[in-house]
């Protein structure tokens, strides 16, 4: 039998003030503090258009983190919280209500609303969290006196409704609000639209960017510019960029390196970049050297997938001072079979002491690159996880990299290639020799260690798109269930 909890008396208070709506500028002028979060989330969860306005115009604290409310976008509700700004605004500071410095639109978690103690305590963590999450760029003088409005932008090909009415209200407001912008993604966007963007957001507040689009280099080259202003920027996913390399008619190779380089001289602007993430750029082939070697701080994550590279950008690897201090390095579906991976056995070398994460899944590496590679894996006594799908290894090579692991206390999930002899002369694969194989190399491992969470599996099958897994026992894909 459930035991029914009744409401406080703050619960049922705050209920019927949202009932009743119909609240007045004097009586939220008089209302505690402390009730003003409890109202403003219970009006704004019934979507009370009114009473979310009035709270806006009377609002007590510095800092009103309103995205964290907003599970979807909806405009009439955007509206009333930027009408009740705009109205703030045209009446001025009062003497008991303190002045409105930051409105937050990220939908982020904020404890603030979890807090509804007196308005001192409410106000003092809502400006903490604030400023743990802000970037700290500091503003002009000028700046710094005007209400600083932050968003999150995620922008397809076209502004949605919600998108296109902020972006105008903010717009039309540039000369007297501050507009800040922490994250945006960017999916095709017409040239002319970027630029109405970045009328409003400085490209400097900017500090994770997602970039998918599949404009033309000329294109590209335009948005380099804006790219650069990125300077605080800590996290860069660019993807996907495949397209972007097709040779297009009335343009000549000179044209295309100049349009190449343009864009990756943008990289040494960047005064704290910490995560650069690239799937399918193909076009900054053998420019790896340019985009790497200028880097102003050592990266924490460099991850290049499904990507053709160079042996002149693995050769990169090993001389870039900002990848020695790497944590997550992923090459995964990045071939490397007819590389010579000296250069990257130097940067694993280099790294032994800080890497937590490798993933050379899909590399299609050969017994001869893993020998290469061998000498490193017993100095990496950092690493966690690591990923050899995908790779054609054979048995006898496959019980010498188990045998260099003896130093990986710190591993949790290990993912190895079944060995080439489970593979007939079809190149289907056996199940006795799967199962009987892969208990032989997990038996090994045993005995070097106590795996946590270790498996063996073969490459995808073509028919169901699933693998053979070998962990604690064998699971064949569903074309054998």
């Amino acid at each position: 039998m459930s035991v029914h909890t009744p409401p406080t008396l703050q619960k049922l208070a705050i209920q019927t003030l949202v009932r009743e709506e119909a609240l007045g500028m004097s009586e939220l002028e008089e209302m505690a503090h402390g009730l003003f979060p409890a109202l403003f989330k219970e009006a704004f969860d019934g979507r009370h258009i009114k009473l979310i306005k009035a709270l806006v115009i009377a609002w007590p604290f510095h800092c009103l983190p309103v995205g964290a409310l907003m599970r979807t976008t909806d405009l009439e509700t955007l509206q009333a919280v930027l009408d009740g700004v705009d109205i703030r605004r045209t009446i001025g500071f009062q003497p008991r209500r303190k002045k409105l410095q930051f409105l937050d639109l990220r939908n982020v978690h904020h404890s603030f609303w979890n807090i509804w103690t007196d308005s001192e305590d409410s106000d003092y963590s809502a400006e903490i969290l604030d400023e743990k999450k802000a970037l700290q760029v500091r503003p002009r003088y000028g700046l710094r006196q005007r209400l600083k409005v932050t968003v999150d932008l995620c922008i397809r090909s076209c502004l949605d409704e919600a998108q296109t009415w902020f972006l105008k209200w903010a717009q039309e407001r540039k000369g007297s609000l501050y507009f800040c912008c922490t994250k945006m993604k960017i999916w095709t966007l017409p040239e002319r639209a970027l630029r109405q963007i970045f009328h409003v957001f400085d490209p400097e507040h900017i500090m994770e960017l997602e970039l998918n689009t599949e404009w033309t280099l000329i294109e590209l080259t335009h948005f380099a510019p804006y790219f650069g202003q990125m300077r605080n920027l800590r996290k860069v996913f660019l993807a996907p960029l495949h397209k972007i390399d097709f040779h297009l008619p009335n343009r000549t190779r000179v044209t295309e390196v100049k349009c190449i380089n343009k864009f990756a001289s943008q990289f040494s602007k960047f005064n704290c970049l910490q995560h650069l993430f690239m799937f399918c750029v193909h076009f900054l082939r053998s420019q790896m050297n340019q985009v790497l070697g200028c880097l102003m701080t050592p990266l924490k994550t460099l991850s290049i997938t499904y990507s053709l590279i160079s042996q002149r950008d693995l050769d990169s690897f090993a001389c870039c001072q900002s990848l020695f201090q790497l944590k997550h390095l992923e090459l995964r579906g990045v071939v490397l079979l007819d590389l010579d991976l000296m250069p990257l056995r130097g940067l694993l070398m280099k790294v032994a002491g800080t890497l937590e994460t490798l993933d050379l899944q899909g590399c299609r590496m050969k017994d001869s690159q893993l020998n290469v590679l061998l000498p490193v894996f017993k100095q990496c006594s950092q690493i966690s996880n690591i990923n050899f799908y995908n790779n054609e290894f054979s048995m006898p090579f496959l019980k010498d990299l188990l045998q260099h692991t003896a130093n990986w206390s710190k591993m949790n999930v290990e993912q190895y290639p079944a060995p080439l002899e489970c593979y007939d002369e079809f190149a289907q694969v056996t199940v006795e020799g799967f199962a009987q194989l892969c208990q032989d190399l997990m038996d090994t491992l045993r005995a070097i260690r106590q795996p946590k969470n270790s498996s063996f599996a073969t490459d995808i099958c073509h028919t169901c798109g699933e693998r053979w897994v070998f962990d604690q026992v064998a699971k064949l894909c569903s074309c054998w269930h």
